[in-house]
């Protein structure tokens, strides 16, 4: 009785070990995270409305990478809430254009005029 019990540990112990092998190569092989590390698209619905210039309160770009093939804009409102906006919208285009222009000019350098 004594010796099945045993096995009976025995294999226990080693199916404990494995499944903690196991769960260290799965941490090992996963990336870092941190408080801005995305794995995917932040933005799973974008609006083409124009937003009055008066309601937006900041803007973010993100841009693609490969946490998401797509540029994303999402736009902080005055209200507080966040949109999502269509950076393929024409409106949005020049938007981050004026984005970019204001970020450049402050460090002292221009966008060329035909990129928008």
């Amino acid at each position: 009785m004594f010796k099945s019990l045993n096995s009976c540990r025995n294999k226990m112990k080693l199916c404990i070990t494995f499944m903690c092998l196991a769960l260290i190569v799965v941490i090992n092989g996963m990336p870092p995270i941190s408080r801005d590390y995305n794995t995917h698209c932040r933005c799973l619905q974008v609006e083409s409305r124009i937003i009055p210039p008066d309601s937006l309160k900041s803007i973010k770009l993100i841009p693609e990478g490969p946490h998401c093939p797509d540029t994303e804009v999402i736009a902080g409102l005055a209200s507080g809430e966040k949109v999502c906006l269509n950076p393929r919208s024409s409106w949005v285009k020049k938007l981050i254009h004026y984005v970019l222009e204001k970020q450049l000019h402050q460090q002292g350098g221009a966008l060329p005029k035909n990129q928008a």
